[in-house]
């Protein structure tokens, strides 16, 4: 079911629409079907009027507790109902059937599906002011953007030249990468590396084998987990023994997924991990 979530979160990536409408803050209720509009809302300060989320929604700890209404593909329409959302927060993607299909009972539904940085400060500011939270939304995106300056302001520092060329792996079978257009792209920028899937011009993207090899990686994020110790699990690929990230035992896989593929607040933490793996 994971790998099933994840392939089909990077193959459909789908911009949503968005609603503009205003909410008071007094009784409201909240329901959010995606784990990335769910810590956004917490960290905005309104766990107390989320009253119910998807099973994939595991952060903060608060969201684990509160009442499920489905798995992120396959809400429970009627326990959503039941619950009596003033406002439904979703994002895009594997989603947009349950979108339409809430829409079409007339329910308010806010779409949250940022490709990039800018993007997602966008959301989060859109959100807060449908919940009346616009200051607390303006407190996190600076505090976000300070956390991205502390990371930038090394980065600049180092000459082009001397940045390490990165793959990111986010499947293996197939294998799948991260491109142009992607929030985990401008993440590798910002946190001083270079996408060597620079230029494949989509946000989530097949890449062959052959690729990887010859454009030669300085470093290997995977995004997903494996039982095998990572440096020998991709070092058993045919051919990828002379590539400079296996030959040097630079393969991760210590991050944890939700601070990259969840476009939230925690982005901030992934940039910071990234540059450490960068630059350890």
């Amino acid at each position: 079911m994971k790998k099933r979530f994840i392939i089909f979160f990077l193959i459909s990536f789908i911009l949503a629409d968005s609603y503009s409408f205003s909410l008071g803050a007094p009784g409201l209720r909240i329901v959010s079907l995606a784990p990335s509009t769910t810590e956004i809302l917490f960290a905005l300060g309104a766990g107390e009027e989320v009253v119910g989320v998807s099973s994939f929604c595991n952060y903060p700890q608060e969201a684990s507790r509160k009442e499920k209404v489905g798995t992120f593909s396959q809400p429970n329409i009627e326990k959503i109902l039941s619950l009596k959302p003033d406002i439904i927060f979703c994002t895009g993607l594997e989603q947009e059937p349950v979108v339409r299909g809430l829409k079409e009972l007339n329910l308010k539904v806010c779409v949250s599906d940022p490709s990039n940085m800018e993007g997602l400060f966008s959301s989060i500011l859109d959100m807060g002011k449908l919940i009346s939270k616009e200051k607390e939304a303006e407190e996190l995106i600076n505090k976000m953007k300070r956390g991205i300056a502390e990371i930038t302001s090394k980065s600049k520092l180092i000459p082009e030249q001397s940045r390490p060329k990165v793959f990111i792996e986010i499947w293996n079978e197939p294998l799948m990468t991260t491109g142009k257009g992607s929030f985990i792209d401008e993440l590798v920028t910002l946190a001083g590396g270079k996408n060597i899937a620079y230029d494949t011009h989509r946000p989530f993207c097949y890449f062959s084998a052959e690729q990887v090899i010859k454009r030669n990686p300085d470093c290997i994020i995977l995004t997903y987990m494996t039982s095998e110790i990572p440096t020998q699990a991709v070092g058993k690929r045919l051919g990828w023994q002379k590539i400079s990230a296996v030959k040097n035992k630079r393969i991760y896989n210590d991050i944890n997924p939700d601070l990259l593929l969840r476009p939230g607040p925690r982005l901030v933490e992934g940039l910071k991990e990234l540059h450490k793996r960068f630059y350890p």
